[in-house]
């Protein structure tokens, strides 16, 4: 028996249902953030005993990310790279000076400031190439900067730390280049070498 080929009915009803679906996955992803902040604000003691678990599971996530990105995606770096250079240099400047400006602006105490930089100094993760995918953006360039801001990670964040951190509470900025290259550089290698041994599989 021949293979049935969709109705142009069926195919126009397959996109509009993945795009209401990317649509609610957009609008639900900030939600269930904030959610989870909200809830880590408010009954914080719920969470103290996972606390050991923070950094295994980073390590986890960052393999995944490593397990996702071929060679393909370090290809435009060298065939398009101003795009991925701007994004990036966005990346180290934009941010770790807009958390520096917020806490600055608001004075917040010492701890929040700190924390507030150094979220703005950390590199961009998965969940920035899965909103770039759901909500149609170019997810190829977000992937390319994902990949080069991660691997800048270990030098450019204990820096960009130990400079705007560094004067509301001490900044070990030797410790923590070792703890990124731990958590975050050694992952991802490890996931795209094993990407590189098993492509088929991991596909």
């Amino acid at each position: 028996m021949p293979n049935e080929q969709p109705s142009p009915f069926t195919v126009e009803a397959n996109a509009k249902e993945t795009e209401r679906n990317s649509r609610i996955a957009v609008l639900l992803f900030p939600v269930l953030i904030l959610l989870g902040g909200l809830c880590g604000m408010l009954i914080p003691q719920a969470f103290l005993g996972l606390s050991s678990w923070i950094n295994p599971l980073l390590m986890v996530i960052m393999f995944c990310m490593g397990l996702t990105l071929t060679m393909p995606d370090f290809a435009l770096v060298f065939k398009n790279p101003l795009p991925v250079l701007g994004g990036v240099a966005a990346q180290f400047i934009i941010m770790p000076s807009m958390g520096w400006l917020v806490a600055t602006m608001l004075q917040l105490e010492p701890a929040l400031a700190a924390g507030l930089i150094l979220v703005g100094c950390a590199p961009g993760g998965t969940a920035s190439n899965v909103v770039s995918y759901l909500a149609r953006g170019n997810v190829a360039l977000s992937v390319a900067m994902t990949s080069v801001s991660t691997l800048l990670a270990p030098l450019l964040t204990p820096a960009l730390a130990l400079w705007l951190a560094g004067q509301y509470m001490p900044v070990d900025a030797g410790s923590m280049a070792i703890s990124v290259v731990q958590i975050v550089l050694i992952p991802v290698v490890l996931g795209i070498f094993l990407r590189m041994l098993f492509n088929r599989f991991v596909d």
